[in-house]
């Protein structure tokens, strides 16, 4: 069942969102050579407790950190650990914020170091796919139209899109109704509604689409093992347009 948000639930989700930003902001200059995936998750937590928040992704059917941390090949769901960052790496940060009950879920590819110009337009598609989806919301459309327009863009820069995972509502639970596909076509779907928060998360891969999870049960990887990039928003739709609770 969709739930569309009230006034007072959408400033809760904002309080979360307001998390993540602050996140972002102590943890992306920390993205550099020979720092650990645990260094940065352990970072992450540090400036949700002390806002007064929880993690939304720790313990959410067993996952063991605060944040998803993704590198390279590595899509989604990543476990952070002793794994050192290198020159070049690509890194995907998926982090989730509770506060008073409420969600907000964003997520960010950032490059350490030197990056070639493959790796960098990768990271720019999947933000740019992100801005195209909603470049083709109108009131009254559908969530197929912003899909079509996530997967036209990626496919037009000569990436793939995954398949497997997508967007999805947030407010009171991580998980909500309805799910956003990053592909699809237009006028199918859910219509979009005054008081939807969704969480739009194009994911690009480099190769093929196709993905497989790891012997650690949660890490998921290009089958392919070619690179992939993660973009991820929270945001409330109003009568006429759309709010970015977690944008820059």
């Amino acid at each position: 069942m969709i739930s569309l948000k009230s006034a007072r639930e959408i400033q809760m989700i904002r309080e979360a969102a307001e998390v993540l930003k602050k996140i972002f902001a102590k943890v992306k200059p920390a993205v550099k050579a020979g720092v650990s995936t645990e260094e940065l998750d352990a970072l992450a937590e540090a400036v949700i407790r002390k806002a007064g928040g929880e993690p939304a992704f720790k313990g959410y059917r067993g996952f063991p950190k605060t944040a998803c941390i993704s590198l390279n090949e590595e899509v989604v769901h990543g476990i952070p650990g002793k794994r050192r960052l290198k020159d070049g790496d690509l890194v995907s940060f998926d982090i989730g914020a509770k506060v008073d009950g409420y969600y907000a879920d964003a997520a960010r590819t950032w490059g350490v170091g030197n990056l070639d110009e493959n790796k960098k337009k990768l990271i720019e598609t999947a933000r740019g796919a992100f801005q195209a989806g909603l470049a083709a919301y109108r009131p009254g459309c559908r969530i197929g139209d912003l899909s079509a327009a996530i997967q036209t863009f990626i496919e037009a820069e000569g990436y793939q899109v995954v398949r497997d995972y997508v967007g999805h509502g947030i407010g009171r639970a991580l998980h909500e109704d309805p799910q956003v596909p990053n592909y699809g076509r237009p006028g199918q779907g859910p219509k979009i509604e005054a008081g939807l928060v969704l969480a739009i998360e194009p994911m690009v891969t480099e190769g093929n689409y196709q993905v497989e999870t790891l012997e650690d049960h949660w890490t998921v990887v290009t089958k392919d093992r070619k690179l992939s990039s993660h973009y991820e928003d929270t945001l409330v739709f109003t009568e006429k347009s759309y709010i970015n609770l977690t944008g820059e």
